[in-house]
């Protein structure tokens, strides 16, 4: 009974890791390239066969590099000689067209190794989420944030393509927990820990960059913690004391921010080693030739040119090149409008609609009854608050700390104009999911309490805590029997999934498209509807306007015609099929805010019924055929 009762957390958490496996590797088989793939990949490649960083600078290199390195062991045609990779400047879209598609190479090959890598860091970041509940909350209890991640249609999504937002999730999780490590012991070790764990979190992407207000945060509290208490005690040298404190704690942080940035500058040297100086010079100069900044974006061309610091010019010029894109916004469909600019509703209402019913259902409970217990606490101590946060971040400063991330980068998410996908929150589940956890495991752990009079009183007592127990594990089974199903039941259309309440797998696009729902995941499931029609059809000839980072020609040969709605009919020249992105369709024929003037060619007016296709492939491809 020991032996199971020790092996059996280590038996679900295989379970757990193994079944997301095989969901993401047969997802990736099967999808084809979407948007940011058709740049992040032939950048990656770029960075570990040539040693250049000239494509994609807008992302850090980890995840691009790793996903690239099974391409190594693969005879690839690189378009090294085209016009695109000598004179162009960061032309990543055309270089990944060509590399993938008109260089002779295998593109499916290509694109479904490259998802290896990040596919093993999915299940490193459920390994570790893992990890770090079982030291908080137990073995036992830890399975539970895990299997909110394992089993998340989020994490399977975007967790098997070539992307950043699962290895910004990670980042985040690895940096906070080593950082926390030297808060707790602030040895030489554990600082240089915390510094290599926040270079690799700055490396996977840029949004990592809050870690570091983050950690000024953390160190502040504890400074502040320390000056009260000295300003309280009868020492005489006190403010000698708070300044040696100030010292110490602000010049380990800065230690830890100094690796960090030395772990940045060795990747970056490595992955800039080949690109031509003068090159780097004007593509840098050019990028950021419309920054309004000079202030910031003059000292970035000028290092770009210098030797010595042109792997820490590389990095910035990411930075700005996010925060550049980041103040013009993108223009996106949201219920019901079309509209470039930030909603502060976007991203509550996205996690409402993309997060699991079971999850949700978790993640609110916890965080009321969390709420009641302070309250509670409020009451019962309301002339002792502040020893009780005192006691509070004495026995649950991790808890603190993931709770400060959660509101601080849901803060800026809120003011945030690049509106684009549930993916950009993503970096805060884990955490929250550990904070949901921690707080059902002390629900888990309260039991109505009863006088016991006699023997009579304490059996009756005892069957009630056992049925209350028995009832409170009986839900949390149904919960999480209802995530796992949902995830094998949503295989392979994980990226379209929304919950229950908001179309399921198939009608989120109602409510929000772009990559909550269509990247470009399903050509090559069009490719095969295709070729093998319903209903007896034969297609000859197919007009596609397609959104996404595959190519149509690629898949579909003569039978593909590029299309656009300013083209007019396609039956006008004798094409009876056509083929739309439904993220195409949605930011065509629905109203666009006021000052966002979109052309009346773009807008289908010409298609009878364009939310009515005839059929639908995959999720996110309509067909509407034309000579009915």
């Amino acid at each position: 009974m020991t032996k199971l009762q020790n092996y059996a957390p280590k038996i679900i958490l295989a379970f757990i890791i193994i079944s997301s496996f095989l969901m993401m590797i047969g997802a990736a088989k099967q999808d084809s390239a979407i948007m940011d793939e058709l740049a992040h990949i032939p950048a990656g490649y770029s960075y570990v066969k040539y040693f250049d960083y000239r494509l994609n600078p807008e992302h850090p290199p980890l995840v691009k590099a790793l996903a690239a390195m099974p391409l190594l062991f693969q005879n690839l045609n690189f378009p090294i000689n085209s016009d695109a990779w000598q004179n162009q400047v960061n032309s990543q879209w055309e270089i990944g067209t060509k590399f993938l598609y008109e260089s002779g190479n295998n593109a499916d090959n290509i694109i479904f190794y490259s998802r290896l890598f990040p596919i093993l860091l999915t299940l490193i970041l459920i390994g570790f989420a893992y990890f770090w509940a079982s030291e908080l909350m137990g073995r036992w209890w830890a399975l539970l944030p895990t299997a909110l991640i394992g089993f998340s249609p989020n994490f399977l999504a975007h967790g098997h393509y070539v992307t950043t937002d699962v290895g910004a999730s990670l980042g985040f999780l690895v940096g906070t927990y080593f950082f926390l490590k030297y808060v707790y012991s602030p040895t030489q070790k554990n600082i240089i820990f915390a510094g290599v764990a926040f270079g690799f979190a700055e490396l996977l992407k840029f949004s990592t960059v809050l870690l570091a207000p983050l950690f000024i945060g953390i160190v502040l509290i504890i400074f502040l913690e320390k000056t009260i208490k000295e300003i309280k005690s009868p020492v005489t040298d006190k403010f000698k004391r708070v300044f040696k404190y100030f010292y110490q704690d602000f010049g380990r942080l800065l230690l830890i921010f100094i690796v960090g940035g030395s772990v940045i500058y060795v990747v970056y040297f490595i992955f800039t080693f080949n690109y031509p100086i003068q090159k780097q010079y004007s593509d840098t100069a050019s990028i950021l030739q419309g920054f309004g900044k000079r202030w910031l974006a003059d000292p970035v061309i000028a290092m770009s040119g210098s030797a010595i610091l042109r792997p820490i010019a590389q990095y910035l010029l990411g930075v700005l090149m996010v925060m550049q894109r980041s103040s013009g916004g993108n223009t996106a469909y949201f219920l019901g409008q079309v509209s470039n600019l930030g909603n502060k509703l976007y991203f509550p209402m996205v996690f409402l609609m993309k997060e699991t019913l079971p999850a949700l259902i978790i993640i609110f409970f916890g965080t009321l009854y969390a709420l009641y217990r302070i309250i509670k606490r409020s009451i019962n101590r309301i002339d002792s608050l502040k020893n009780a946060f005192a006691e509070y971040l004495i026995t649950n400063f991790s808890e603190f700390t993931m709770l400060l991330f959660v509101l601080g980068y849901w803060g800026y998410s809120l003011t945030s104009t690049l509106n684009i996908g549930f993916r950009h929150i993503m970096p805060t589940l884990p955490f929250i999911y550990i904070l949901a956890s921690q707080s059902i495991k002390k629900w888990f752990a309260s039991m109505p309490k009863f006088i016991a009079e006699g023997p009579a009183e304490k059996f009756l007592n005892s069957i009630n805590k056992l049925r209350s127990l028995f009832i409170k594990i009986l839900l949390l089974m149904i919960l999480l029997f209802w995530l796992i199903t949902s995830a094998f039941s949503t295989y392979p259309y994980f990226l379209s999934k929304f919950n229950e309440i908001f179309g399921g797998k198939s009608g989120g696009y109602k409510y929000v498209t772009d990559s909550n729902f269509d990247w470009g995941q399903d050509l090559k499931r069009l490719k095969k509807w295709v070729n093998d029609p319903p209903n007896g059809e034969i297609i000859d000839k197919i007009a596609v306007d397609y959104f996404g980072g595959g190519d149509p020609k690629y898949y579909l040969g003569d039978k593909e015609v590029t299309w656009k709605s300013s083209y007019g009919n396609p039956m006008e020249n004798g094409i009876k099929w056509l083929a739309v992105s439904i993220n195409t369709i949605q930011s065509a024929v629905e109203k666009t805010i006021p000052g966002l003037n979109r052309d009346p060619q773009d807008e289908y007016l010409w298609l009878n019924k364009p939310l009515s296709p005839d059929y639908v492939v995959g999720t996110s491809i309509f067909i509407y055929k034309l000579d009915k």
